[in-house]
């Protein structure tokens, strides 16, 4: 099973912009979709962005137009540019890789240890 690693979080003002990368063990030519999902304080862990094998993206609203998702396979890697930060961007984000059946359930999926974003204003 692949293992994640997050890197690339800290402290950033309000407008300022972070790189996330997320290491995979293994090659990720083949996973189905991998992602970045992010948890405030006090609230549910949402999706921020997804990216499938074969290059689709998907985004949360709040994000559209000031992060790209992005997959480097020659050194799996799953990048996360996050552009215009706003301190509501606050988390600790986490990379999400799965596999998807026929049925659109998922399966095998791992997580990583998370990586702190601070935006301050």
């Amino acid at each position: 099973q692949v293992q994640l690693v997050e890197s690339g979080g800290g402290l950033v003002q309000a407008g300022g912009s972070l790189r996330l990368s997320c290491a995979a063990s293994r090659s990720i030519f083949s996973i189905s979709a991998m992602g970045w999902y992010r948890q405030a304080p006090g609230k549910q862990r949402e999706l921020v962005a997804a990216m499938t094998s074969g290059g689709r993206t998907n985004y949360v609203d709040s994000v559209k137009g000031r992060f790209t998702i992005s997959r480097d396979n020659a050194k799996n890697t799953v990048y996360l540019q996050m552009n215009s930060l706003k301190p509501e961007d606050t988390a600790v984000y986490y990379c999400n890789a799965h596999e998807v059946a026929g049925t659109g359930d998922r399966y095998l999926e791992v997580w990583g240890q998370g990586t702190l974003v601070t935006v301050s204003s």
